[in-house]
């Protein structure tokens, strides 16, 4: 039986099939999946069968010298994933044999579209004749060939010569497990991804909130990427059955809708950590960022994780991150994180978020600072011994160094750690913008803003906006913000609140009376609401509303914690200074955190202001006036 003709751009060896034409490795009819960059190290090799290319070659044609890449890394990783999709070996090779510290050589037979031999029966003439055509063929082959590897050429190594990519977004991974309650899962991963991409320098990364507001979304990717204002996008998906997790990532051009680079991963549970960082490093190769030595080094240095302690770590963030301004769900939060250093004690990432979750508890007054800053402390102590190049802690640690320790110099250079070890994390610019603001410094806090806004223009955004307002008094910029927030989140109790804030500010009394209601209903009786609401009651004279309010709260701080500054507010409404300074020292002696954001910027209390108690309080806390 004759065997079927090759084409021309199709390269056999053993059960092996490359064509060059449409980059694809078949493996006995059926596709391997290889990745671009060893399918282009094979294209090479191919070329000259049984000749050695050296690395040099290679680094000319697929690093060329405008692409910021570990080249000696790059090429490694190719070569063993092309002798892994190839099931060969270094040791023992039949495909790919290393030449030491000069190149590669391709070691196997491989066939090539051969031309028939003339017949010995054929007259010389004819023969003359066929020679000719068989030269005309051979011509019209090689210019085929050569017109496939030019088209190759330009598809793997002209793109290489493109505009880098400076801003990148990751879509929500898909969950393909086939569970929906492994929806925590692929949020997760999401995450995590967007964490380590939000160190690299040089590259802006936009926040997971505002990621996820595309899941699951019909936009096409150059909507997506104009509204994001990015150049890049990941999406994909993810698999997971057991310890197993199977991932699939790819990059595109989403302005141009042009698929750039895809991967899959499959790893167990326990590498995760490690496979999280080299998809980021791979990323940025492909968008020819360049890493730095420390980020370099961070890659190589990944640990084994306890899956269990993982899967633990993902749940508590699923739950820090959603309803981040209410009890159970922190609760929730602090209980996973608690379970994860338990299965493993040296997982430093769960210290962090325990950390948080007490943090969060205590500035939304669900548990008293004495209680939270002990074990918030504590983690975050452990955490940076374990990893002192975790953004995230020192950004937690900040808040702590402001809120819980009044050391304002602390805090603002933790908050420029935390952004100088993770550019890209908003929720650093959020907290550094507030704290700016907190001081007194309007342009500061305006450009770290901005710079927040382009990272993070979601929900979350719009929150931290309105609280720099807030610190800077400036109520009809807090009104606008707090607008646009609830555009973007109607259900945000705490936006309802600063709106309140605002009209109070501006004079629109009714206004603000009608948006504490809502903040008081929507976060189920935040005492800051309530007591806001009851301070609006006793300005408009309505007294009888105001008292009952406060009886409720001090009723209320017999069995759970309220904090005695919400209730110094209500009887500065009222006129009863005195009341109200006894109750701001509880809230000094506690070292209470809404001393430490609202004392300088509460409208609330600005008839204590030209008290010399109250200028005394303002200098044992240590702030300027």
């Amino acid at each position: 039986m004759t065997p079927p003709a090759l084409s021309p751009a199709v390269i056999r060896f053993e059960v092996f099939e490359v064509s060059l034409e449409t980059a694809e490795l078949c493996k006995s009819g059926r596709r391997v999946k290889l990745q671009e960059q060893p399918f282009r190290v094979l294209a090479m090799l191919l070329e000259r069968p049984g000749e050695m290319v050296t690395r040099e070659e290679m680094r000319q044609k697929l690093w060329p010298a405008d692409t910021f890449v570990d080249f000696d890394h790059g090429l490694n990783s190719a070569v063993a994933r092309l002798r892994e999709a190839l099931n060969d070996s270094a040791e023992s090779p039949r495909f790919i044999e290393t030449v030491p510290r000069r190149g590669y050589r391709f070691i196997a037979h491989a066939d090539l579209p051969a031309s028939p031999d003339p017949s010995p029966d054929v007259p010389k003439e004819s023969f003359s004749k066929r020679r000719g055509m068989r030269l005309i063929v051979t011509l019209f082959f090689c210019g085929a060939i050569g017109l496939v590897a030019w088209v190759t050429w330009q598809h793997f190594y002209a793109k290489s010569a493109g505009p880098p990519i400076h801003s990148i977004a990751v879509l929500p991974l898909q969950n393909l497990s086939g569970d929906a309650a492994q929806e925590y899962f692929a949020d997760g991963m999401t995450e995590e991804l967007i964490t380590e991409l939000s160190r690299i320098h040089a590259l802006k990364v936009i926040s997971r909130t505002s990621v996820m507001e595309y899941k699951g979304t019909k936009k096409h990717l150059p909507q997506i990427a104009r509204e994001l204002g990015v150049e890049g996008i990941v999406e994909g998906s993810v698999i997971r059955e057991g310890d197993q997790v199977r991932i699939t990532v790819q990059l595109l051009d989403g302005p141009n809708d042009r698929h750039i680079w895809s991967e899959d991963y499959q790893r167990e549970l326990r590498g995760i950590l490690t496979l999280q960082r080299e998809m980021a490093q791979a990323i940025t190769e492909q968008i020819r960022t360049q890493l730095t030595p420390q980020q370099q080094a961070r890659v190589s240095s990944g640990r084994a994780v306890n899956p269990e302690a993982y899967e633990a770590y993902l749940r508590g963030r699923y739950y820090l991150t959603n309803q981040v301004t209410m009890a159970q769900p922190l609760n929730m939060a602090q209980r996973y994180f608690e379970e994860a250093i338990q299965k493993d004690p040296g997982f430093a990432l769960a210290y962090v978020g325990l950390a948080d979750s007490y943090v969060y508890l205590a500035l939304f007054n669900q548990l008293s600072p004495e209680r939270a800053y002990g074990p918030a402390e504590e983690a975050l102590r452990r955490a940076l011994e374990l990893d002192d190049s975790i953004g995230e802690a020192h950004d937690t640690l900040g808040v702590l160094r402001w809120r819980f320790e009044w050391d304002l110099d602390a805090a603002e250079r933790e908050f420029n750690q935390a952004i100088a070890l993770a550019p890209s994390y908003s929720c650093a610019h959020e907290n550094r913008s507030v704290y700016l603001g907190f001081a007194g410094r309007r342009a500061e806090a305006l450009a770290e803003m901005a710079k927040s806004s382009e990272l993070d223009p979601g929900p979350s955004y719009a929150v931290a906006e309105s609280a720099v307002y807030y610190q800077l008094r400036d109520y009809e910029g807090l009104v606008e913000a707090s607008r646009r927030g609830l555009v973007s989140n109607p259900n945000e109790w705490y936006e309802h609140y600063q709106l309140g804030v605002g009209y109070e500010g501006t004079g629109k009394l009714r206004e603000a009376v009608s948006e504490y209601q809502k903040a008081v209903e929507m976060s189920d009786g935040d005492p800051d609401s309530k007591a806001a609401l009851a301070h609006t009651y006793a300005v408009m004279g309505r007294r009888a509303g105001a008292e009952k309010i406060l009886r409720d709260l001090e009723r209320k701080s017999k069995s759970v914690y309220v904090s005695p500054y919400f209730i110094a507010t209500i009887y500065a409404g009222l006129g009863e200074k005195n009341k109200a300074f006894e109750f701001l020292e509880r809230a000094y002696l506690e070292r209470n955190l809404d001393i430490s954001f609202s004392l300088k910027a509460d409208l609330r209390i600005d008839n204590l202001r030209s008290d010399p108690r109250f200028e005394a309080l303002l200098r044992r806390v240590g702030f300027p006036h």
